[in-house]
């Protein structure tokens, strides 16, 4: 069934809105780049603008979209056609209808799905939990206070009964966590909040205090004194690509699993968040801050003492993050690229 959508799709901005504060002109295309490219299913954003740039978080740019329409990106579908002009003095992107990019009505099957962002599998289960909880955050929350039949550990299957749960629907679904390992900033050394460690899902059965859950999923063991949080609708922001209006200079705090290291669509934990001016569709370069070189030169040359000198070698630029979830303090991003390893401690910064 066709439904007419009222949709902002590839609007132009006006000319006396930029789309940052300091645009750049030297916007660089690939080498090989296409006049024209058809959208095919399993394409993001961040993918096609990857076939026209060398760097593909300047997207907008290309599409000369103001600051409100990159927070709201226009929805683009496969079968359309993309055109590179370079008619003009700098090149831009239009419709394979040969119609300048700007607001229209379009009629669209709705069962068709927008090309978004970024590979919505990849970040899905970091937008549907909390992840991140402060000191106290989980004290409140619903607590497992037993478990049918006495059992110690609990697992897909299992019945578990909930203190203060309070009125809670009979099968509405609750997410079980509990506290995990602080994140704790790696210049000052303050704790900015806990992961929090997802176990699994369970299902109201018996309403009350306590109430009765079944637990239909379980990636970890359970048990006593873990916490419930009631599950909620995945949100997909489809944030396009933009830096920082801001000059912002984080650290990788942590990463998915807790390993030292980490690569391309993997995410990471930044130690800004919202109160530091990240938003979802930050892009961040990524750098491995440069050794100190110490060279301690033959003692002959220095009348019989070793003479040493110590040389700050540069900082390497190597990849590409994409903040797509921001709390208060810490934020999650995803790793787009990397010529190296992304190790915890290197440094995300505006590009």
């Amino acid at each position: 069934m066709h439904k007419s959508i009222i949709s902002a799709v590839l609007a132009a901005a006006l000319a006396a809105t930029p789309v940052m504060a300091q645009q750049r002109a030297d916007i660089g295309l690939q080498d090989n780049v296409p006049d024209r490219y058809v959208v095919v299913p399993g394409d993001t954003l961040w993918s096609i603008a990857g076939k026209f740039l060398k760097d593909p978080w300047r997207w907008p740019e290309l599409w000369k979209l103001n600051q409100n329409e990159i927070k709201n990106p226009h929805w683009i579908y496969p079968g359309d056609v993309i055109v590179l002009d370079r008619a003009g003095s700098q090149p831009e992107l239009r419709m394979g209808d040969g119609v300048r990019l700007s607001p229209r009505v379009r009629s669209d099957d709705t069962s068709r799905q927008a090309i978004p962002s970024i590979p919505p599998r990849v970040i899905e289960p970091f937008l549907s939990r909390p992840l991140v909880i402060e000191p106290d955050g989980l004290d409140r929350a619903p607590r497992i206070i037993a478990a049918q039949a006495d059992r110690v550990y609990l697992g897909s299957g299992d019945v578990a009964y909930v203190s203060g749960i309070g009125d809670a629907k009979l099968d509405s679904l609750w997410q079980i966590y509990r506290v995990g390992p602080p994140l704790v900033d790696p210049d000052s050394q303050k704790t900015l909040g806990y992961e929090a460690v997802f176990l699994g899902d369970g299902r109201v059965t018996t309403i009350g205090d306590p109430a009765t859950i079944n637990i239909f999923t379980a990636q970890q063991e359970i048990g006593k004194g873990d916490r419930l949080v009631a599950a909620a609708p995945i949100t997909l922001n489809n944030y396009a690509p933009h830096a920082p209006a801001e000059s912002i200079r984080s650290r990788i705090i942590a990463t998915r699993g807790g390993l030292r290291e980490t690569g391309p669509q993997n995410v990471v934990i930044l130690n800004m968040g919202r109160g530091d001016g990240l938003e979802p569709g930050h892009v961040l370069a990524l750098l491995r801050l440069g050794r100190t070189n110490v060279e301690r030169l033959p003692a002959e040359k220095w009348f019989g003492a070793d003479k040493v000198e110590t040389t700050k070698l540069p900082d390497e630029r190597y990849g590409l993050v994409f903040v797509f979830r921001v709390f208060d303090r810490v934020s999650y991003a995803l790793v787009m690229s990397a010529s190296r390893s992304v190790l915890v401690g290197d440094v995300a910064t505006t590009p």
